[in-house]
């Protein structure tokens, strides 16, 4: 009998594991912590004195000869193409020119460029340009240039959309995710949730007993009536990819405050909430694509509040947080039965390709 070798158990050795940090995962996409990463360790660095250093904001305001201008830009990779509530080609334009509404700017001009998988039909692409030439024209916003490429099968999933916008913000504005205060109110226009779930349920052939459209619109009339109301308002936020959650945990950290959100009063529809609890998400992490957070002055909540309701995009608004001094750069939320939690950005990719 030949003598075998003994292998110790305690001296074998596993290759050692990819960090987290040496690869781009789907997860970077997501609006939330890797996200929030890959900006501060990787491409902010990597940028070096070509980056302000400032806050991430939804847009970038410069001056111009003279003029403020809001300056912004955004791909969509959405899938499937068309969902309930609209398509990849009305969400560029009402994604860009909610950018440019985060900053107070009037949306003046937009570019659409495309990245076309080979065997798209001619079709498909003409029916998402007709919904980016309607949602513009509706929003009072010209596309002025734009570019296409074409790909080989398999390259780019048939259609990728980018797009960039400027604006002129009025003066005397001025916002910025540093600057909210403690004392100041969190309002949210309406009901969060509907646009990821849409996604999902055509992506993932879910039937529920009521249709769930995506929120999709433009909320650059809502904002300017926002900043009307309360002129010092300090923040403005659309909470997209990564939802409420990892938009008011920006927020917070960026500010260095505090904030606590009461969970009675964010409002979540009802089916919304049901395909949640299904499928184990929480609504707070699910991409909203027609929603504003607005961070006012105490004294200005009910006349932003009632400036919100005024309008259609904003007839389900709430006041559903304040902002604290305690816990910087910390979100909690006081919950339905009377206990306080940590509310934490997104980890990971909950649902992938939303935007």
């Amino acid at each position: 009998m030949t003598d075998r070798p003994v292998l110790d158990p305690l001296a074998a050795t596993c290759p050692a594991p990819l960090e987290e940090g040496e690869r781009v995962l789907l997860g970077h996409g997501s609006g939330g912590q890797l996200s929030a990463a890959l900006m501060r360790d990787v491409i902010g660095p990597a940028l070096g004195p070509a980056s302000d250093g400032g806050p991430l904001n939804d847009a970038a305001v410069i001056d111009v000869g003279g003029r403020r201008l809001a300056f912004t830009t955004d791909s969509f990779v959405v899938s499937p193409l068309r969902f309930p509530g609209g398509d990849i080609g009305e969400l560029a334009v009402n994604g860009t020119i909610n950018d440019l509404a985060m900053m107070g700017a009037r949306p003046v001009a937009i570019s659409l460029a495309y990245v076309i998988e080979e065997g798209l039909s001619f079709d498909e692409l003409r029916a998402v340009t007709e919904s980016v030439g309607r949602a513009a024209a509706a929003a009072g916003v010209r596309v002025v240039t734009g570019d296409t490429k074409v790909v080989g099968r398999g390259a780019a999933d048939r259609l990728f959309v980018n797009t960039a916008g400027i604006g002129l913000v009025p003066d005397g504005i001025a916002l910025g995710a540093d600057r909210a205060s403690p004392g100041d109110a969190v309002l949210l226009s309406g009901p969060i949730g509907l646009h990821g779930v849409a996604i999902m349920s055509v992506r993932e052939g879910l039937e529920f007993e009521v249709e769930i459209a995506s929120d999709t619109q433009p909320l650059h009339r809502l904002a300017a009536a926002v900043l009307e109301a309360a002129p010092g308002a300090h923040v403005l936020r659309d909470p997209t990819r990564g939802g409420l959650a990892s938009a008011v945990n920006e927020i917070a950290v960026a500010s260095g405050v505090g904030i606590v959100l009461d969970e009675d009063a964010i409002p979540v529809p009802g089916p919304v909430r049901a395909a949640c609890e299904m499928l184990g998400l929480d609504p707070l992490h699910v991409a909203n694509e027609g929603k504003c957070v607005a961070i006012v002055r105490e004294a200005d909540a009910q006349s932003a509040l009632g400036a919100m309701r005024s309008l259609p995009e904003g007839q389900g608004a709430a006041l559903v947080g304040r902002v604290v001094a305690d816990h910087p750069g910390m979100v909690t939320i006081r919950t339905l039965v009377g206990s306080e939690r940590i509310v934490d950005m997104l980890v990971g990719e909950q649902l992938p390709r939303i935007c």
